[in-house]
């Protein structure tokens, strides 16, 4: 702890412009990955949500049996099999090369936090759709929608509002996982400063990288808390004044 506190650590961290440089790309990069994966686990999270209250038992099934495998086996695990199995499935149906089968890391770290976390938002979706009355599901059926126009103009706007605060703390555990990326070669964050520690067994890259994480996501943090506060707090009813008499 004392290389902490230690200032030539500190000056010879920023004295090398390439290597804050090399830090804020890393921030970049997670950023975009977060977002990339965000966009894919809400796509899922919907998918997989609106399936888990099908009438369909097929549906619900297959529903369940996404969200709980990926919520019970690791992130890591999951990552390291998209990472080394899908270039060999490539390679064996498309007859590809070794080099060609593989694509960026990026893609491999997107697609493990945002398949992982689509099945955290699947049963915050599902949760948020049962807490809409269930006449309004009828008084749509009613009028001639069908199962997905009822739920597109009415009970997931309605969702929506009410599951916005559990959305965005899975978006803020979604930009801390995304540090698993740093183990397959992705060139974020946490690659960037576990690669200048172990150059230069300064652990002050370390303690950069937790601050740039805490940019990242303490907004986020706040956020989640002011949308649970609002949630809790009772629809104020505006009465009109009474107009007056002349």
């Amino acid at each position: 702890m004392s290389s902490l506190f230690n200032m030539d650590k500190w000056s010879r961290l920023f004295a090398d412009p390439e290597i804050i440089k090399g830090f804020f790309e890393g921030m970049k990069l997670t950023i975009i990955v977060s977002v990339c994966g965000l966009m894919l686990a809400l796509v899922l999270g919907i998918i997989f949500g609106v399936m888990s209250v099908s009438k369909s038992k097929v549906l619900r099934g297959i529903a369940r049996v996404y969200v709980e495998f990926f919520q019970n086996t690791p992130l890591v695990l999951q990552t390291f099999f998209y990472y080394y199995s899908l270039p060999a499935i490539r390679r064996t149906l498309f007859h590809m090369s070794v080099k060609e089968a593989r694509l960026p890391a990026n893609v491999y770290g997107i697609m493990g936090v945002g398949i992982y976390h689509g099945a955290y938002i699947s049963e915050v979706i599902r949760a948020g759709i049962e807490a809409v009355p269930k006449g309004q599901l009828e008084a749509a059926y009613s009028q001639g929608f069908t199962t997905i126009q009822a739920m597109r103009y009415i009970i997931l706007p309605q969702t929506l509002k009410m599951i916005f605060p559990p959305l965005t703390n899975q978006a803020l555990n979604l930009v801390k996982n995304s540090s698993v990326l740093a183990l397959i070669g992705g060139f974020d964050l946490m690659y960037k400063s576990n690669s200048y520690v172990c150059a230069t067994s300064n652990i002050c890259g370390y303690f950069l990288c937790a601050m740039m994480y805490f940019i990242i996501c303490f907004p986020l943090a706040r956020l989640t808390k002011y949308l649970e506060v609002r949630a809790q707090r009772n629809p104020v009813v505006k009465t009109a004044k009474k107009a007056e008499v002349v």
